[in-house]
């Protein structure tokens, strides 16, 4: 039997999502129904939500497989994320997966074995490396680094880790989940150079993309569009697009083996996706309904991140961070106002839910792999509600003030 860890802010969110008041540590950009969805872009005084395209199709949809892959509506549209005027990116070198976190699963499951060594940045999101290390890679995290403004990659570090001809795979996660911190192009370009030399197969996590708002300089691009053949990235309908109820995800890739290998890998857990899902992801992804969605979902981002800077610079002595550039969380450390030390991030965690029942997520537990790494951070999502934040932040400055900080 394979031994995993717990995987620790997926317990944690699990345990508290459903009793919480205020949930700010959810990491989705607030989430739609299919008749906000569909108002998006549909006038709705020529017709009702039931006589809309979309309800149409779900109506009338045979509830079979389907199309094992996904459907080839879906799948252009996903080619489309990653073509660009000179190059259409060929639907058949997509797989559809129940959410990313399958996608990802499926390609650690087909790829890694226990001769090999990973790569992965860090912090993120836990399953990118105790997968790995659970099918008995040895694992290395190339740790990114706080400055005043920025969490930065340090790609000399990263060379210090390859192992020629044991390096496998390299694990990207841009926009990087806690930090909201992006992987810049010149950065992705010196990542591509060392891939090729040492060939090593690039997975780059890229769910929080196209959620880029803070920044002065342009956007990274997916790591698919730098030409490398044995790249891999992943995505899904959950973060960026508000439609985490739909299980959708998918695996993109410039090699077609590779994406062979995995269909194969494939067969043994998923078969196809939901009909229903499928149906509603590819409306989702339609150019116009994009366009309108992930507009919605940047400027969210970009008001709630202000509301959000202007709480952090309110209690300078009980918390600091770097402001995120991208994606729907904020990686905050939190100090005792009394010792100047930080804080326990669980104790913290629980005792702010305990008291006012506002969600947040404990950085060290949740993301530190050594002995008090990240100890006194706590992630914090800021892609709900306008309202949700508010209300939950005004909580939390009424009981910083009121001294419940004092003693965590």
């Amino acid at each position: 039997m394979v031994y995993i860890k717990p995987f620790n802010v997926e317990q944690w969110m699990d345990k508290y999502e459903t009793k919480c008041t205020n949930n700010i540590a959810e990491t989705c950009c607030d989430s739609v129904s299919l008749a906000e969805l569909i108002s998006l872009t549909s006038n709705s005084t020529t017709h009702s939500h039931s006589e809309t395209p979309l309800i149409l199709a779900l109506s009338k949809k045979r509830l079979d497989y389907g199309h094992i892959r996904g459907s080839p509506t879906l799948l252009t549209n996903i080619s489309t994320l990653y073509s660009t005027p000179s190059h259409h990116f060929p639907f058949s070198q997509i797989l559809i997966t129940p959410g990313a976190i399958a996608a990802n699963f499926l390609v650690f499951y087909t790829l890694v074995n226990p001769s090999h060594h990973v790569i992965c940045i860090h912090p993120t999101y836990q399953q990118l490396h105790t997968v790995p290390a659970s099918l008995g890679a040895s694992v290395s995290l190339w740790k990114l680094q706080r400055t005043e403004t920025s969490w930065t990659a340090d790609i000399d570090e990263l060379k210090s880790l390859i192992v020629p001809g044991a390096t496998k795979l390299l694990v990207l996660n841009n926009p990087n989940n806690p930090t909201g911190a992006i992987l810049p192009l010149d950065v992705l370009m010196e990542i591509k150079v060392l891939a090729q030399k040492y060939d090593i197969t690039v997975l780059s996590d890229e769910v929080y993309a196209p959620i880029f708002h803070s920044s002065p300089d342009p956007p990274p691009p997916s790591f698919l569009s730098l030409g490398y053949k044995n790249t891999i990235v992943t995505g899904s309908l959950s973060k960026a697009y508000s439609l985490a109820g739909i299980r959708i995800g998918w695996i993109a890739s410039n090699n077609p083996d590779i994406i062979e290998l995995l269909a194969q890998a494939r067969d043994y857990n998923t078969i196809s996706v939901s009909q229903l899902d499928d149906t509603v992801a590819a409306y989702a992804l339609s150019p116009t309904v994009r366009r309108a969605l992930v507009k919605r979902n940047i400027d969210l981002c970009e008001r709630n991140l202000e509301i959000l800077d202007t709480f952090i610079k309110k209690y300078p002595k009980h918390m600091n961070y770097v402001k995120p550039v991208s994606g729907t969380t904020a990686f905050v450390k939190f100090l005792n106002p009394r010792s100047g030390k930080v804080v326990d991030d669980v104790r913290f965690c629980e005792s702010l839910i305990r008291d006012t029942g506002v969600l947040f997520v404990p950085g060290g537990h949740c993301f530190g792999v050594e002995e008090g790494e990240f100890k006194g951070y706590v992630r914090i999502g800021y892609a709900c509600s306008t309202d949700s934040l508010r209300f939950g932040l005004m909580k939390v400055g009424a009981w910083i003030e009121g001294g419940g900080m004092d003693f965590v």
